[in-house]
């Protein structure tokens, strides 16, 4: 063959393609139906049968742009037939519909392009219902609330909204028994969306707020074997022992209330404070204020408070010599109190 005919026959080959895009176009020879568009753009001169989709291809001059895992599939994902004239474009045409036309046939409101799987939409749907999602429901599966239900029955639309409605089984087994204590099946009143096992119950409506160290307490701490009906208040049932082994001052001698919030704090037992100032004497106002460190600093006799002392820090030599040319003076603590009821020095 000569140089000019072998020239002749690589035209004719680059040629080819055009022409048959050309042909295409009138409709008389495409395989696709009604579809106008040249050749080249899925079509490579090399070889007819290896696609290869132009960069330059819209698809959404068809009314369908490819997004997201869209532009990732192949066409015979969707045309299933070479007549691309055909081609459905309702979601459900590819996708099956797996809430059995509940939520009507628009897949976009709850699904994006993206992933089928992208929840963004379907929280924001969500949030138009009885439940909004929130917390550790972010991240449950569709189908542990949403169970699949015989041919004929919902299992999306008109859903029960109530927390027993999928904890049912966390409050028959929890311990404590919530049913035999009587704990309502609204789980939000002690749980929250974020953690489960974290719950807190709302104590003063048992008439004992829980402050201070309360309430870091488990609740089998107070509440023994779970017991929780008619529960006793008052301090000394939790704290007995406490109010039995102190011996500065000590408790069961001298007969103090065992009302423990009368000296004591809930945020800890340390540091009571016994109301001294207004029936007794100021001691933590005054001069004598921050001037003691325990009760036995006046009250030397520990089986008896009624007994006390005043020369433990006033020296009675020292009182003595102030109290010369004071009429009526007398050593005895009584006599000090009698001049000075306030523990002021005049």
């Amino acid at each position: 063959m000569t140089a000019l005919a072998m020239r002749a026959v690589a035209l004719l080959i680059l040629l080819l393609p055009a022409a048959v895009g050309a042909a295409a176009q009138d409709g008389t020879r495409s395989p696709h139906g009604a579809l106008r568009i040249e050749c080249a753009a899925c079509h490579q001169p090399q070889s007819w049968t290896a696609i290869r989709v132009s960069p330059d291809f819209d698809h959404a001059q068809f009314g369908f742009a490819l997004q997201g895992a869209h532009a990732r599939s192949p066409c015979r994902a969707c045309h299933v037939s070479l007549d691309f004239s055909g081609t459905r474009r309702e979601c459900v045409a590819c996708h099956e519909d797996l809430h059995r036309g509940e939520l009507g046939t628009d897949c976009t409101r709850c699904h994006t392009p993206r992933s089928f799987l992208d929840r963004t939409a379907m929280v924001q749907e969500h949030a138009q219902t009885r439940l909004p999602l929130d917390g550790s429901h972010l991240l449950a599966d569709c189908r542990a609330c949403h169970a699949g239900a015989a041919l004929g029955q919902l299992s999306f639309v008109g859903q029960p909204s109530r927390c027993e409605a999928c904890h049912i089984t966390r409050y028959a087994t929890a311990t404590p028994d919530h049913r035999a204590v009587g704990f309502s099946t609204d789980c939000a009143e002690c749980h929250s969306t974020m953690d489960w096992s974290r719950a807190r119950f709302d104590h003063s409506q048992a008439g004992f707020p829980l402050t201070g160290a309360h309430a870091s307490l488990t609740c089998d701490q107070c509440h023994v074997n779970f017991s929780f009906q008619g529960g006793a208040v008052a301090c000394v049932t939790c704290h007995q022992a406490d109010y039995d082994a102190t011996a500065n001052p000590a408790h069961t001698g001298i007969g103090f209330s065992t009302d423990c919030a009368s000296c004591h704090g809930t945020a800890t037992w340390d540091g009571a404070r016994f109301d001294h100032d207004a029936p007794f004497f100021p001691i933590y106002s005054g001069v004598h204020r921050g001037r003691w460190s325990s009760c036995s600093d006046c009250h030397t006799s520990a089986g008896d408070y009624s007994q006390f002392t005043c020369t433990q820090c006033h020296r009675q030599s020292e009182m003595d010599s102030h109290h010369r040319e004071v009429s009526g003076y007398g050593p005895a603590p009584t006599d000090c109190l009698r001049c000075h009821p306030r523990g002021n020095k005049e």
